[in-house]
């Protein structure tokens, strides 16, 4: 599917996904993956539900969600280019994502962001009513070499 306004694109065909850009977008303008390893990122993006925002063939935007196309959905890793922010980017793309036929159809959402809260609650979400019903385990060694 794709989505536009003025000179850009929304698109959720998965070649249309510059993962070059995105890795570069990534370790250079976000807190959260900036350790994750390009190749990581690659595997990431091939196992997700990519939307890319374009300007021409240029992308300047990125977010994916990790699903099961049932029940449930993960949004991550969204950023948009620092030249291109404050133009009302990250809401509309996640506004065509969440109108996405398979987004729009799954029981649950959920993120994790320790900024941008207000973003993502004019969306609709919000803090878990349940916390104590959430867990996590993080391998904090995940991305490390192996030293045989």
């Amino acid at each position: 599917m794709e989505w536009y306004r003025d000179t850009f694109i929304i698109s959720d065909d998965r070649d249309r996904v510059d993962v070059a850009v995105v890795v570069r977008l990534l370790h250079q303008q976000t807190y959260w993956a900036r350790d994750i390893p390009p190749e990581a990122i690659h595997r990431a993006i091939e196992k997700s539900l990519c939307f890319s925002i374009l300007e021409g063939d240029s992308l300047i935007g990125f977010a994916r969600f990790i699903t099961d196309y049932a029940v449930f959905g993960y949004l991550e890793d969204v950023i948009i280019d620092a030249d291109f922010r404050g133009q009302g980017l990250g809401q509309w793309l996640l506004d065509c994502m969440l109108a996405h036929p398979t987004i729009s159809s799954l029981k649950k959402l959920m993120l994790a962001t320790k900024d941008a809260h207000s973003l993502y609650e004019k969306c609709g979400f919000a803090s878990p009513t349940r916390p104590e019903w959430i867990m996590e385990r993080y391998n904090t060694g995940a991305f490390r070499k192996n030293s045989a």
